[in-house]
């Protein structure tokens, strides 16, 4: 099990899915979730940058390897919560290699080995010397680069643990080590006992020269080595020490299918005969006897040791991600597009989570991931068969009129007042003084009116379609348009529905910032709002939730508002999640307190169309007080000129 950061010093520490760490694969649901990936490749990314004090890219991986080229960090796809954790350790891990390990010097590794062990090795039967010195070398590289890490940022410990009780703390390897296992005097023994060497069991009398190489590496002097160059160095003579032991005309490669070749030798159609164990097999470093490996143990132990060694040669073995939803992926984080959890406090369901998505793009759109905002609506919109109704250009039409009286709003008026007896000297007065009038001093009052902040919401919901829909969007277009003529009025849009995405709990409210005038401008509008339609049900204060933090408070200094426009009662249900009736409309209407109570002025319209029922007044009222206006689809540009009529207001 691979426990959150927050849980690391839970007592089970140890107690992860040996079927997890041997390689077993999981039965996976189909699809991935591109927000929660673009979420994840974001946060950890900004931990590597932090920890490494670099701009380092990190990326998803198009074939199937988690590793670093020397530029960037390249993750595999298969991330979710739970093992978020293990993806940062090795994200750090891999990035602390980008930072602190010469490329090139292992690039050109074979030029760096002598003579003499290239000549010794193949004496004894073996191949490929600088296999064998890089995998040593990728050892106390990866303790170096890890020491250091842990002495300079040792907030980040959790993920590191986390990594390694993945990729190398396992019961059958510590049985392992403490067995009979791997105790003769060739390539693959040692190479067990090395990448183990920092584990408690490591057992140095168990080969001929082990004791040698530890007091080499030195583990716990590691910060000695300064450089990708000393761990070479130190590499070369724990391989010298390795060859001086190894027995001699034994081939044994790495790549050979049974990896437990110190104790067993093929003798057929996979039957295996015990040879002779030396007179340092018969007892641990504590005095304990051997022990014998289970036959189940005896199969699981290389498949542990394949998995260290593959984490220690880079070859992490990750799902890959498709161009295509690599490109998608982009595109939502180009969006801003988020999880909040939300529905916490509720009392017959458990909380849920809602997508957020802060930023329109063309791309976006493009994509069609969200049926709200599609490139079908756009080409749906200049279709005359749909509607002739343009609510982007009657919008702009509207607003340009509204925005004429708004202008006033970024005007000043002074007033100076003369006489006074304190503030600037007035020189026309200074005469004055000689006749004992000292009121000399002229104050100038500015009237000017405060800076103000709107966000309106709008329901996209299913049933607001047609002219609900089309009257909205001109209001709300309208508002854009004024306020950006008046110049001190910044404006948010937002639009709410609920979106049927791929992958795990793809069921879910959201909320997309459609508009954002700190950032956009009328171009947006004009490009990008025809894409813009209804559908899915009414997750109502599940979104004002998700966006609480990013509405901008009240002050004496500035005028905050936030408007709804909706035509029901909230409604979104999945099978684990269960939000209508008196329980959503009382949760809407906490969130509206709450915005009230942070000096937010909520103005809200229930938008009826050619029927409405009395108790959805109720509801509506119970949610946004007695406040709540009702009005006809027809009538939304009086909205729009209600809200002119009170920005003009001091």
């Amino acid at each position: 099990m691979n426990y959150q950061y927050s849980n690391f010093w839970n007592d089970d520490l140890n107690s992860h899915l040996v079927d997890d760490f041997l390689g077993v694969e999981e039965e996976k649901k189909k699809g991935k979730d591109l927000i929660a990936l673009a979420g994840y490749r974001r946060a950890i990314s900004n931990f590597v940058s932090i920890v490494t004090g670099k701009s380092i890219p990190v990326e998803f991986n198009s074939n199937d390897n988690s590793y670093t080229t020397g530029k960037k960090v390249v993750l595999g796809s298969n991330l979710n919560d739970k093992n978020f954790d293990v993806a940062v350790g090795l994200a750090l891990h891999e990035g602390s290699h980008i930072l602190l390990s010469d490329f090139d010097l292992l690039n050109e590794l074979r030029s760096n080995i002598p003579t003499k062990l290239i000549t010794k090795t193949q004496e004894l039967g073996m191949e490929n010397t600088t296999k064998y010195v890089k995998s040593i070398l990728n050892y106390i590289e990866d303790r170096r680069i890890d020491y250091y890490m842990f002495k300079t940022s040792p907030g980040y410990k959790g993920y590191y643990h986390s990594m390694y009780n993945k990729y190398f703390y396992n019961s059958v390897v510590d049985k392992g080590l403490l067995s009979n296992e791997y105790r003769k005097e060739d390539w693959n023994s040692y190479e067990f006992r090395l990448i183990n060497l920092h584990n408690s069991n490591r057992q140095l009398k168990a080969l001929n020269g082990l004791r040698d190489i530890w007091n080499t590496i030195n583990l716990p002097k590691i910060s000695r080595l300064k450089s990708s160059k000393d761990v070479l160095d130190v590499s070369l003579k724990v391989y010298e020490i390795i060859l001086n032991n190894i027995e001699p005309n034994v081939k044994n490669d790495s790549n050979e299918a049974d990896g437990r070749s110190g104790n067993t030798t093929k003798t057929g159609a996979g039957d295996a005969t015990p040879e002779t164990t030396s007179s340092n097999e018969t007892a641990n470093d504590d005095g304990s006897e051997t022990k014998e490996l289970t036959e189940s143990q005896k199969r699981n132990l290389p498949k542990a040791i394949e998995k260290q060694k593959n984490f220690i040669d880079g070859n992490i073995r990750k799902g890959k991600l498709s161009k295509k939803d690599s490109n998608d992926m982009k595109t939502l984080e180009d969006s801003g597009a988020k999880y909040e959890d939300v529905g916490k406090n509720l009392e017959y369901s458990e909380k849920t989570k809602c997508l957020v998505v802060n930023n329109l793009t063309k791309k976006l759109i493009d994509s069609n991931v969200f049926d709200c905002a599609s490139s079908w609506n756009f080409r749906r919109y200049d279709k005359s068969s749909y509607s002739d109704y343009n609510f982007v250009e009657e919008g702009l039409r509207l607003g340009t009129v509204l925005g004429k009286k708004l202008k006033i709003r970024s005007e000043e008026r002074s007033t100076k007042y003369t006489r006074k007896n304190s503030g600037k000297i007035d020189k026309r007065l200074l005469s004055e003084l000689g006749f004992g009038n000292t009121n000399i001093f002229s104050q100038i009052l500015t009237d000017r009116y405060n800076k103000a902040y709107l966000h309106i919401s709008i329901d996209a919901s299913g049933s607001m379609s047609g002219d609900k829909w089309n009257k909205s969007m001109t209001s709300a277009i309208a508002m854009i348009k004024a306020c950006d003529m008046a110049g001190n009025i910044e404006v948010v849009v937002s639009i709410r529905t609920t979106h049927n995405g791929s992958g795990r709990d793809a069921y879910m409210p959201l909320i997309m910032v459609i508009y954002d005038s700190r950032k956009d401008n009328l171009t947006k509008v004009r490009t990008l709002f025809k894409a813009l339609g209804t559908t899915g049900t009414t997750p109502e204060g599940l979104c004002f939730e998700a966006i609480a933090k990013d509405l901008i408070p009240g002050n004496d200094n500035q005028d905050s508002y936030f408007i709804n426009y909706s035509d029901g009662c909230p409604m979104f249900s999945t099978k684990d999640f269960y939000y209508r009736g008196y329980e959503a409309e009382n949760h809407t209407r906490k969130q509206v307190t709450k915005m009230k109570n942070l000096g937010i002025k909520v103005l809200s319209y229930y938008i009826s169309g050619d029927y409405h029922y009395d108790s959805d007044k109720t509801a509506f009222r119970t949610m946004y007080g007695k406040d709540a206006q009702f009005i006809n689809a027809t009538s939304m540009m009086e909205v729009a000129r209600t809200m002119n009529k009170k920005f003009l207001e001091r």
